[in-house]
């Protein structure tokens, strides 16, 4: 450029920019590997690996009782498909054994006199032993163990006649009816693989141009500083797209996620956020210059805070009021509420409308830093 600035924009020009970002990336196979290969493979990945479906808990039975009433307790928890009787013990001092050991994560303690008390029409008290050692795992085979009793209790019966509870709790699910981790994390995923491979890919164009020498030559070419920025970012724009669509037709066929909303409003919301990030990339690479450190700086700014604070891991409302601020310039934060809410609950605009403009600022502002560090380059 030399010092000069073109007087206005040219999509002429920003095209030619495309095309010329378009063969570079043609001759790269890494970078086109992670632009198409890398989504696909986190996503099966993380969608596999992180769960929080909690079934097979193995399950200790102390029966004292050992009665046609205690027995129908012990077989609701089999056929719920979330315990397995891995060992009976004589005695609690086996079980509480068990339990050190780690060789079952609970023991069923049903007292000598359960079938008495139930025939007698008096609360009739089981015990749950749970191995505390996995905080996550012990309150939600807890939760388990105590819809399964009540369950069992409304339906039992005693010498011929039923059992009344004074009060019978009902619930119902609301948009995840089966509870399914995967429903919950796949749509979350999407928001946070796209912006570690959105950012990883843009991160590199500028310092590219420097590591190859060919920053002088576009440096006296007539074009806008703009012009370079949103020519090297429409074609990973197109990508970007193209792998959500991936990422979207993985969740509904391979994971079997429902999809209750509307598409348009999701891939508006993804094009708002893949600008953002986009933006992001080019960012760091025209501030840092090198491709090591351009890739390992957006890790850094991707990866840790779009899985950590949010929300598609942990509570963002119980997390400390430092980090909640903090989650507040997350933008995967805002993009998982749009694709859960899309997804799963089927809702539009008139409720997501606060996340489009949250992702709109972001978009801004990635364009905006992209633009003014780029000018302190070649200006």
């Amino acid at each position: 450029m030399n010092g000069h600035v073109a007087p206005r924009l040219s999509f002429a020009r920003l095209l030619a920019m495309s095309r010329k970002e378009v063969t570079q990336l043609k001759r790269d196979p890494r970078s086109l590997a992670m632009a198409f290969l890398m989504p696909a493979f986190l996503i099966l990945l993380f969608g596999y690996v992180i769960s929080f479906d909690v079934r097979n808990i193995k399950l200790a039975v102390l029966d004292q009782d050992n009665s046609q009433e205690s027995r129908g307790l012990v077989d609701a928890f089999t056929s719920s498909g979330y315990f397995r009787i891995v060992a009976r013990p004589a005695r609690i001092a086996e079980g509480e054994d068990l339990l050190q050991l780690g060789s079952v994560r609970a023991v069923l303690v049903i007292p000598p006199d359960f079938s008495k008390n139930l025939g007698a029409n008096r609360p009739a008290e089981v015990q749950a032993l749970v191995d505390g050692g996995d905080a996550n795992t012990a309150a939600i085979a807890l939760n388990y163990a105590r819809a399964i009793v009540i369950e069992h209790s409304s339906r039992v019966t005693v010498q011929g006649r039923m059992l009344q509870m004074p009060i019978v709790p009902e619930s119902r699910i609301w948009y995840n009816e089966e509870l399914k981790s995967s429903n919950m994390i796949v749509p979350g995923l999407i928001s946070v693989v796209m912006m570690v491979v959105a950012a990883m890919l843009t991160s590199l164009t500028i310092a590219k141009e420097w590591e190859r020498g060919t920053m002088e030559q576009l440096a006296a070419t007539p074009v806008h500083r703009l012009e370079v920025i949103l020519g090297k970012l429409l074609p990973y724009l197109v990508i970007g797209l193209i792998d959500v669509t991936a990422a979207v037709i993985m969740g509904l066929t391979v994971f079997a996620v429902p999809f209750r909303g509307n598409f348009l409003v999701l891939y508006g919301a993804a094009l708002l956020f893949l600008l953002g990030t986009l933006g992001l990339g080019i960012f760091i690479s025209a501030a840092v210059k090198t491709q090591v450190l351009a890739t390992q700086t957006a890790m850094i700014a991707t990866y840790l805070p779009s899985m950590l604070l949010s929300g598609l891991m942990f509570d963002i409302g119980s997390m400390p009021l430092p980090l909640r601020l903090i989650s507040l310039i997350v933008p995967a934060r805002y993009f998982i509420v749009v694709t859960r809410g899309v997804f799963l609950k089927g809702v539009g605009p008139e409720v997501l409308w606060h996340q489009g403009v949250a992702m709109l600022v972001f978009a801004v502002i990635g364009l905006t830093l992209a633009e003014r560090a780029f000018k302190k380059e070649i200006g």
